[in-house]
């Protein structure tokens, strides 16, 4: 039997128990998410031979998230950091990759964006964990950073952080403001009409299927509009 006063009682300890609740999931950091399991359980994927292997590492990430702290402030951090990692996952094949494959043999020299011009000793094709491209990127993200991605563009290869740094930088202002119309808007922001519109319909489905498959580890729905 229940009587009034402890009905009372009650009400307040389940209202207690929902705030907690919802206080533990929203005050979650990313190093709670982002755990040893989940971070080498995609680096585990790629082969023993794959120079990513000894270059990327969770605790890289944890250094470069530092320095953002504005990434995993979408409706859900846990959403946030599987649309993340699930773009990641497909630009480096678990981590397999630092450079983009043949990038040395491509030109992503944008010279009407003059207030970035190209070092014509350097490349600016594809490094990191998002496989950052072009002058303009390499230039802004620098002068953000702190390093000089037009004469020295090969560091987002050779220093772990400053090149999760330039992923992270990429994703904070060029992802991040449309990852709420759903993960599709990410694809497009990311690789735009290369893959978007029937550019590339076998890499829009790789990117999703990593997206819900990081989204079914972490517990979260992938809501709606997943395609480009």
């Amino acid at each position: 039997m229940v009587f009034p006063y402890m009905r009372n009682c009650l009400l307040v300890i389940v209202l207690a128990g929902i705030l907690a609740g919802s206080v533990s999931v929203k005050a979650q950091s990313v190093a709670d998410i982002v755990t040893p399991e989940f971070f080498n359980g995609i680096l585990d994927q790629a082969d023993a031979s794959c120079e990513g292997r000894n270059f990327y590492s969770r605790a890289a990430f944890l250094e470069a998230v530092n320095s953002f702290p504005q990434f995993g402030s979408a409706d859900d951090i846990r959403r946030e950091i599987a649309a993340f990692f699930a773009h990641v996952t497909h630009e480096t094949g678990h981590f397999c990759f630092i450079e983009e494959i043949d990038g040395a043999t491509r030109d992503y020299c944008d010279e009407t964006y003059t207030q970035y011009p190209c070092n014509p000793d350097r490349g600016y094709y594809g490094r990191g964990p998002l496989q950052l491209t072009w002058n303009f990127n390499y230039g802004a993200a620098g002068q953000s950073i702190g390093f000089d991605g037009l004469n020295s563009p090969e560091t987002v290869a050779t220093d772990p952080v400053i090149s999760f740094e330039t992923a992270l930088w990429y994703w904070v202002n060029s992802v991040q403001p449309v990852i709420g119309q759903g993960f599709g808007a990410t694809i497009r922001a990311i690789n735009g009409d290369i893959e978007c519109d029937g550019g590339d319909p076998a890499a829009v489905q790789a990117r999703i299927n990593y997206y819900t498959e990081y989204c079914n580890q972490l517990g979260v729905d992938p809501g709606p509009n997943l395609t480009c």
